[in-house]
């Protein structure tokens, strides 16, 4: 048979033809999966996080009211963490933040939001409970959080407000932003730190017990470092004479009146709102109506998001339509405390007694812990 360079032609350009059309489909279907990887990326590090993502970090919190079960109490309101909780929490929001909600979506889309400085910030205590409110106000639509604690006021100031603000998720005008960062209560600058930032912003202190949250702060401390000495060894400067170091942190935390003498040079009562570590674990829907009412928010989240698990102690976050199972406290949450000299607890108990009388009236709110 003849060769014919014409019948060559027909057969090859049809099939390079086709080539060049597979290999830019395949270009262009790398480029969309590299985008849409890049989306979720980026959308897995929003601090907004599903209701089920916030609901699996909640306070995972129970309290002892009586002297005698101290020692083997639960440390349910193990949320605050030490110097490394910056990477601890932002690891642990990573881990959850596999899915976003509609507002989270909507605030993504919306060109409107943008990112302001805090108008109301949790300010402590360590070991009192500000992880289980934070949660709890970040069901409210009008919320939007931080979800790690910032440390700005007390660690990060030199960097400057702009680097404050970045930190913050973007909101609309209609919304709240906040943080929380129980140093900040005990911390000898931050109250004017924060005045000149904001003379009106409101200021929001989770108070508990302060033996139990003195043996609640050692025992976190003890899980990262168990060669500490005993509970009891840094509690006193001179056992003997019963002298009570007000030195060490876990002790000096919980004389709450003397700190607020600090803050009350700056701000007014009436911008602090006080709310119980208790109250919050046995009527935590009365606890967020207060808070609430005091942020100037509706009263959205109420009892109806809240589910008590009587074989934990303490409530769990539930949808407050459908059946789905309420989620509680991760898995880093609810350390055992250790034994503790019963006389030793009584000396505590007798040298916060004035501090908590003091409290107790400038504060007009008896928190029954004597």
């Amino acid at each position: 048979m003849e060769y014919s360079p014409i019948l060559h032609n027909l057969h090859v350009v049809p099939s390079s033809h086709v080539k060049n059309k597979l290999f830019v489909f395949c270009i262009m279907l790398s480029l969309w999966v590299y985008m849409i990887y890049c989306c979720v990326g980026y959308c897995s590090t929003m601090p907004n996080l599903t209701y089920g993502s916030v609901s699996r970090h909640q306070n995972d919190a129970e309290v002892d009211n009586q002297e005698s079960s101290l020692g083997a109490s639960r440390d349910l309101l193990n949320n605050e963490n030490d110097l490394d909780s910056r990477g601890e929490e932002w690891d642990e929001i990573r881990g959850d933040a596999k899915t976003l909600d509609d507002n989270a979506m909507s605030g993504f889309l919306n060109e409107s939001e943008s990112k302001k400085l805090p108008q109301a910030i949790i300010i402590g205590v360590k070991k009192g409970g500000t992880r289980a409110l934070l949660e709890f106000l970040r069901l409210h639509p009008d919320i939007r959080a931080v979800g790690a604690e910032p440390h700005f006021f007390d660690r990060n100031y030199d960097k400057g407000l702009a680097w404050y603000r970045e930190l913050m998720p973007k909101s609309s005008d209609g919304q709240l932003t906040m943080e929380k960062t129980p140093s900040y209560y005990v911390t000898k600058e931050v109250p004017a730190r924060i005045y000149t930032m904001s003379k009106d912003i409101k200021l929001i202190v989770v108070v508990r017990d302060p033996v139990t949250r003195a043996i609640s702060d050692y025992t976190q401390t003890r899980s990262k470092k168990p060669d500490i000495p005993s509970f009891e060894s840094l509690t006193f400067k001179n056992m003997s004479a019963g002298l009570i170091d007000t030195t060490w942190s876990a002790v000096q935390i919980g004389m709450y009146a003397k700190h607020l003498e600090r803050w009350l040079q700056y701000f007014p009562m009436e911008q602090l709102l006080f709310v119980s570590g208790e109250r919050l674990i046995s009527d935590p829907a009365g606890e967020m109506a207060r808070v609430q009412d005091f942020l100037g928010l509706r009263r959205v989240v109420t009892e109806k998001h809240f589910h008590f698990n009587p074989a934990k102690g303490f409530p769990c976050l539930k949808r407050p339509e459908g059946n789905s199972k309420p989620h509680c406290l991760g898995k880093t949450k609810g350390r055992t405390h250790p034994n503790i000299d019963p006389e030793v607890v009584q000396r505590l108990r007798d040298f916060y007694k004035p501090f908590n009388s003091k409290f107790y009236q400038m504060t007009g709110h008896d928190f029954g812990w004597d």
